[in-house]
């Protein structure tokens, strides 16, 4: 088994380049299961085998509960990758953290825009040991580094697209 270690710390570079360039692609397909339906009854499956969850509806949604959700998996990204900054960030500033913890809160509601849904999504970060005026600075230089953080503060860009029928 390889040993867990750290990101390297040129992840923090700055890219000088016209287009995005992509250094990770993470790919997720989602079947609908028993019912045919993504989120209440589906199960996504990583290509390369590492993830494998049953979605149900939570009970709020009148769901049995019982599974994974859409916004717990987005929860876990976000509160993941602001860790990770967080940490590279303090690694790069030689400063020790113990016992981080992140938790995002994301949830599913209705959008007043609209009349129809939208996410929103809370961070919470405990950075036990750090000055209040240096865990601020932290987590500010996180905010602005973070991809899910500029994701949410900024829109992703998003394409969909349609397979031709067989």
């Amino acid at each position: 088994m390889t040993k867990l270690q750290p990101p390297p710390l040129s992840l923090l570079d700055k890219y000088r380049g016209d287009d995005f360039q992509a250094v990770y692609t993470a790919n997720v397909t989602v079947q609908g299961g028993e019912i045919e339906h993504g989120r209440a009854s589906g199960v996504a499956r990583s290509d390369d085998g590492a993830l494998q969850v049953e979605l149900r509806l939570p009970t709020e949604l009148d769901g049995p509960g019982g599974g994974t959700n859409p916004e717990q998996l987005f929860a876990a990204g976000y509160a993941a990758c602001f860790h990770g900054v967080l940490s590279l960030l303090a690694m790069k500033a030689g400063v020790m953290l113990r016992d981080v913890e992140v938790k995002a809160s994301v949830s599913f509601g209705r959008d007043p825009v609209d009349g129809l849904h939208a996410l929103t999504a809370h961070v919470h970060v405990h950075l036990p040991g750090l000055d209040k005026a240096a865990a601020q600075e932290l987590v500010r230089n996180a905010e602005r580094l973070c991809p899910y953080a500029k994701m949410a503060r900024q829109g992703i860009h998003s394409v969909v697209t349609v397979n031709d029928p067989l």
